[in-house]
This record gives C-alpha cells, sequence and structure tokens, in this order.
C-alpha cells in the first residue's frame, strides 16, 4: 500500500511540474561545433566527423562534435565524443523522435562491448570547480581489443556520472528554470598490453583542454 502511494504521489509530482511550472521551454544560446578548433595545442583532429542521419536521429543529438585527436610527438589517440542536447522533453502531441542523453553503460552493450571494469571517478581538472563533480571510468572489450573509457553528463554547470542524478536534474531544471538542455563528454583510448598508463595519461592531458572551450558550445 505504501509503494503504491509513493507511485502516485511521484506521478502527481511530474504531471504538476511538467503542466504547470516553467511550461515555456528555454534554450541558451551557443556556438555549434562546426567551429571547434582541430588543433589544440599539440593535438590534431582531421575533422569532425559527420553523424550519418539515422544514428543522429536515433541519439536525438542536436549537435555533435566526433573527433579523433592524435598527439604530436608521442602519437596517441584519443576520440572524443560531444553530443549536446537543446532539450532532453518531447514536445507536447508525443512522436517517435527521441532526444534524451542514452546512457553509454546501456549502449555499449548493445555495440558489442563487454563491461570489464567500472567505476565513479572524481574529476579534478583545472577549470572544474565543482568538488562533487564526477565522471565514469571504463575499461570495455570486444574480443582482443581494450579501451579506456572515461564519460560524464555536463549539465548546466555540473558534471554528473550517474544516469539517476542526470534524470532528476533535467526534472528540477525544467521546473525551476525551462531548460534540460546537456550533453554527453566522452573520451575514448585504445589500449595496448602494458599501455594503460599511457592510456590514462593521455586523457588526462587533453580532457582538461577540450573542457577550456566546451563552456561556449555547452552552455553552463
Amino acid at each position: 500500500m505504501i509503494k503504491l502511494i509513493v507511485a502516485i504521489a511521484f506521478l502527481a509530482l511530474n504531471v504538476y511540474t511538467y503542466h504547470f511550472m516553467a511550461r515555456k521551454s528555454v534554450i541558451p544560446p551557443r556556438e555549434s561545433f562546426a567551429s571547434f578548433p582541430l588543433e589544440i595545442d599539440r593535438w590534431r583532429c582531421a575533422h569532425n566527423q559527420p553523424l550519418d542521419p539515422g544514428v543522429k536521429e536515433n541519439l536525438g543529438a542536436t549537435d555533435t562534435l566526433i573527433c579523433d585527436y592524435v598527439e604530436d610527438a608521442d602519437p596517441r589517440l584519443v576520440g572524443v565524443y560531444v553530443g549536446y542536447h537543446a532539450t532532453q522533453v518531447r514536445e507536447e502531441g508525443g512522436g517517435s523522435g527521441e532526444n534524451s542523453i542514452h546512457p553509454p553503460a546501456h549502449c555499449l552493450p548493445g555495440s558489442g562491448w563487454d563491461i570489464i571494469e567500472s567505476s565513479t571517478v572524481p574529476l579534478t581538472f583545472p577549470g572544474v570547480s565543482d568538488p562533487k563533480a564526477r565522471a565514469k571510468r571504463l575499461v570495455i572489450a570486444k574480443g582482443q581489443a581494450r579501451q579506456l573509457v572515461y564519460y560524464w553528463y555536463q549539465m548546466q554547470g555540473r558534471f554528473i556520472a550517474e544516469d539517476w542524478q542526470k534524470i532528476l536534474y533535467v526534472g528540477w531544471d525544467r521546473a525551476a528554470h525551462g531548460r534540460t538542455d546537456g550533453a554527453l563528454v566522452r573520451f575514448t583510448i585504445p589500449l595496448r598490453a602494458g599501455d594503460d598508463a599511457k592510456a590514462e595519461e593521455a586523457f588526462r592531458d587533453l580532457a582538461p583542454r577540450i573542457l577550456s572551450l566546451l563552456s561556449r558550445y555547452v552552455p553552463a
């Protein structure tokens, strides 16, 4: 009985939030990833890879950065994906279009990758002042291939690792500010036998440089 009451109260709160608070959608101004630098200090990307229209529709992303950055002196490749979603709420009337951010931990197994390590770690880079900033750190495998993955949800100045927190903040921000925008930020580094430390070093070298530029593309 208690569970039923809690479920009804949760549904009632959702109805009130979505129909009586901040009904007007607010989409903040931002720059397109078409202008994102392909050269960042000693890191180079050949081009921002366009998404197939069908894949883009499935992801529901408004704008994407998909770049393989390679470091000049000691060639190391870091795949960078940033998918910005101007809204994560379907318009009234429904439809088949989906625009919420898809959790990588759900999508990776569907692409044939096994998650063999998973942890939540603090983000302590320069420019990240929030002591609560967190990221997911994964090691994934497909056959003999291994990759190191870091990702987080970047939403209105927050750096969120957990899927459930992202869902809660979408509801809160819509109610309080009319905003549901945010981005998935993901770094993927191939792992070779014995070079795990180099992969970590590559992530920690490039990630702060990317983060220092993102505020123009992912509004705080």
